[in-house]
Formats: C-alpha cells, structure tokens, sequence
C-alpha cells in the first residue's frame, strides 16, 4: 500500500531532477578534463626537460676527454638518477592522468542516464509515486550516492526510513 499522506509527488519534479543530477555530473567533467589538462601540460613540460637532460648529457659525454675520476660522485651517475626521478613522476602524473579520465567516462556515463531516465520519466510515467521509485531503483543500481556530494533522493529516502523506523 503506498502512502499518501506526504507532500503530492510529481513526475515534473523528478524529471528536473535527473536532468539537475545529469548537468551536476556534466560540470563534474570539465572541472576534472581542466584538472586533466593541466596534468598533461606538466607532462609535456617534464617530458621537454627529460629530453633537454638527455640532449645534454649526451652532449657532455661526446665531449669526455678521459675516463670520470674515482674521487667523488659521477656526473653521469647523477645525471641519469635526475632523469629517472623525473620519468618517475611523469609515471605517476600520467596515472593521474588515465584515472582522472576513467573518472571522467564514470560521470559521462551516469549523466547520460539521468538524461535517458529524465525522458523515460516525461514520456512514459504518470505517477509521481512510480517516478519516486524509479529514480531510487536507478540511483541504488548505479550507486548515485558515491558521485555527489550532494544528497541523493535515495540517500534521503534512507533517512527518512531510519527516522520512521525510530
């Protein structure tokens, strides 16, 4: 049996919703495509550094008159362990990187359906009370809660239902 004696639901309100969550989702992606930007321009700027480094040290070694002395550090040595810290980092800016975009396709694609569902919801629900559970099978099958910072309608659903339950 469905309860009635809350506020009158209607399907109006849940299809702005989704397509509120969609365009939340879509914001989401470019502020983490400029995040992913500027990691890539620091990736050319290193990879740039790294080439300028070997350049150099290659050049340094066509220049070598003799073998390095035994007394202290290696240049080269040190050279080649600047180089690689560097090629460290841009390993790890460039899981940055494919992360923030897998992050990136996770947000599009749920956005996308909020959209399908925001239509499905206008075309073909009559019911505020069907649109209700809709949206809170939808959000509880693609794990909605986990993408916002925002409360969910099935986040506060489960709230309200812990308080009843009080």
């Amino acid at each position: 049996m469905t309860d009635t004696s809350g506020p009158a639901l209607t399907v109006e309100e849940f299809v702005e919703y989704c397509r509120t969550r969609a365009g939340l989702l879509s914001g989401h992606v470019e502020t983490m495509g400029a995040e992913a930007d500027d990691l890539l321009d620091e990736i050319d700027e290193e990879m740039a550094e790294v080439r300028s480094r070997l350049e150099d040290h290659a050049k340094g070694l066509e220049r070598t008159d003799g073998p390095p002395t035994a007394t202290g550090p290696n240049p080269d040595e040190a050279a080649l362990e600047a180089i690689e810290d560097l090629e460290r980092d841009l390993e790890r800016k460039q899981a940055l990187v494919d992360a923030t975009q897998a992050r990136m396709r996770a947000f599009q694609d749920l956005a996308s359906r909020y959209t399908d569902l925001a239509e499905e919801l206008a075309e073909r629900v009559d019911d505020g009370h069907d649109a209700l559970t809709r949206v809170l099978e939808f959000e509880a099958d693609a794990d909605a809660p986990a993408y916002f910072e925002e409360e969910t309608v099935l986040e506060a659903a489960l709230e309200a239902r812990r308080s009843d339950g009080e």
